[in-house]
């Protein structure tokens, strides 16, 4: 057996909003209606007691029926005039054995009256009754003698249909009212059904239901943090995650300027940028955010930002690459040493102890030559073997590495890690900028000192230095010198140098952008990273 489709949310509210319009505004015209009804019939009432009242006191009347005998038909004479002028459908006037002595039917004069008397208690009363003249609204009051004493009564009555047509005009006119009202509420309702059809994209509640119950899945399921804005740049999503990578909650409704975002994180959503797995610093953590705007036809739903942390991703990546180098570098050592073993056994074995004598001297000048053996200037086994990879790799872009002299490091990292990392990065920049200066030859020289468990780094290139107006930007998450297609996947080194060197509260900046025989002067000071001497002093070793 088939459903019967239920009709949509729109259509079941607008029905359900002129359902209660129609109710309200109908039992407001019925109360409405009947107060008019009854107020004309009161106003009727009292002037039918108004024109009973001055009858009562007609001398000629009273006269009449105290002395029981109208020969001459004054009462009713009497009676007719004042219908004749009140407009009265009736003036009736008995004495108190209820005997006509007027009636507009000149026929009935003389009878008992059809209604039983009321007045002959000496009390007014008001009321709607039938008579011989139909339904009337009817006052009756006692008429006295001279003397005080209830002699009969007059009874006066205005016909029920000009009571109602008194108070039809006033109902009608009311009806237009209700209907208008009901006609502007209808229309009201279909605002308000189309407004509530366009803010729900047109879904229904289960549609709804299923896809809070889908978000929240989602939200909660996955391992990335997300963060969503509306299009008036609020808050409408931060799931778990995200508040941790972000370091604080955030409460749907709160605007970006309250929210206390990184630089980086709001540029991107008050820009409504679109990113794609882009990598960012933030903070201490290295983010891989995907920014994309929310759509839905041609409605702009607002911005969302996923969030994924990769820093310690990065961290095996730093340790991997440190790893790497000083096997490269070993490897290369030995095999550089085993060359040089050679040469000398070939120089040996020929005779040429001159030749050899000189070889060695050349040796032991190189500036690198013996950083691997022990009681050499850098006693860290990882910052040897950075060097000496960077040193390969600076040869194969004809740039020639060395260390300066009075560079001194007698013990070993304690975080070779980060330190590797930041080295790494500025001899990276260094050699690159060396190689695309215009000085040749082409050198990068690294200044190592210890001053207790500080270390201290300098990097020099030959290369011609960095432009004025971009010394201010050079450390922004991005920015990258280098020009066209060759930009991508750059900008983030010295971001990522700068976050890991102030994460031990230290600094990294640019001491110079050039001078007159080299380039740009790259200095960082990176407190507790060097293992502390038992017998070091508070001031440290310098």
């Amino acid at each position: 057996m088939l459903r019967r489709p239920r009709p949509r949310l729109a259509t079941q509210t607008l029905l359900a909003q002129v359902a209660v319009l129609c109710l309200v505004l109908g039992g407001g015209f019925a109360l409405t209606a009947d107060l008019l009804t009854g107020s004309a019939e009161h106003n009727y009432e009292q002037r039918a007691l108004a024109v009973a009242r001055a009858t009562a006191e007609n001398p000629v009347v009273v006269s009449r029926i105290a002395a029981g005998d109208d020969p001459r038909g004054e009462v009713q004479q009497a009676a007719l005039a004042v219908a004749g002028r009140t407009g009265m459908l009736f003036v009736v006037v008995t004495d108190s054995h209820g005997i006509r002595y007027s009636h507009p039917d000149p026929a009935q004069v003389g009878k008992e009256v059809s209604t039983t008397p009321t007045a002959l208690d000496g009390q007014e009363s008001v009321s709607i009754q039938r008579g011989t003249l139909g339904d009337s609204a009817r006052a009756k009051v006692p008429l006295r003698s001279p003397d005080g004493r209830v002699i009969g009564e007059v009874s006066t009555g205005v016909r029920l249909s000009t009571v109602d047509g008194a108070a039809t005009p006033l109902i009608r006119r009311e009806g237009f009212f209700a209907g208008g009202a009901l006609l502007a509420g209808a229309g009201a309702a279909a605002l308000l059904t189309r407004r509530l059809k366009r803010q729900t994209l047109g879904l229904e509640p289960v549609d709804l239901a299923d896809l809070l119950r889908e978000q929240q899945a989602v939200l909660h399921g996955v391992g990335d943090g997300v963060l969503a804005v509306d299009p008036d740049g609020r808050v409408t999503v931060c799931n778990e995650e995200a508040a941790r990578l972000l370091g604080h909650p955030l409460p749907a409704g709160t605007a970006l300027a309250d929210a206390g975002l990184p630089p980086a994180l709001e540029r991107i959503l008050t820009g409504r940028q679109e990113l794609r797995q882009s990598v960012l610093v933030v903070g201490e953590r290295v983010l891989v955010v995907t920014a994309q705007p929310v759509r839905r036809g041609e409605h702009q739903l607002g911005h969302v930002l996923t969030l994924r942390d990769r820093t310690e991703l990065d961290e095996l990546e730093r340790e991997r690459s440190a790893l790497r180098a000083l096997s490269d570098a070993l490897r290369a050592q030995a095999h550089e040493y085993t060359n040089r073993l050679h040469t000398l056994s070939g120089l040996l074995d020929t005779g040429a102890t001159a030749e050899a004598r000189g070889y060695l001297r050349e040796l032991a000048a190189a500036p690198l030559a013996t950083e691997g053996r022990d009681g050499a200037r850098l006693a860290d086994p990882y910052l040897r073997g950075l060097l000496a990879a960077k040193a390969a790799t600076a040869s194969e872009h004809g740039v020639a590495l060395r260390l300066d002299q009075d560079s001194y490091l007698p013990r070993r990292l304690t975080e070779p890690l980060d330190v590797v990392s930041v080295v790494g990065n500025l001899l990276d920049n260094a050699v690159k900028a060396a190689a695309a200066g215009h000085r040749r030859p082409a050198w990068v020289e690294l200044s190592v000192l210890a001053e207790g468990s500080t270390l201290h780094v300098a990097v020099l290139d030959s290369g011609d230095g960095v432009a004025g107006a971009d010394a201010e930007r050079l450390f922004h998450q991005g920015f990258t010198t280098r020009a066209g297609a060759d930009r991508d996947g750059h900008g983030i080194g010295l971001t990522l140098a700068r976050q890991l060197v102030l994460k031990y509260g230290g600094e990294l900046r640019l001491e110079r952008t050039s001078g007159p025989e080299h380039g740009a002067v790259f200095v960082a000071r990176v407190p507790d990273v060097l293992e502390r001497a038992d017998d070091e002093g508070e001031g440290g070793e310098r």
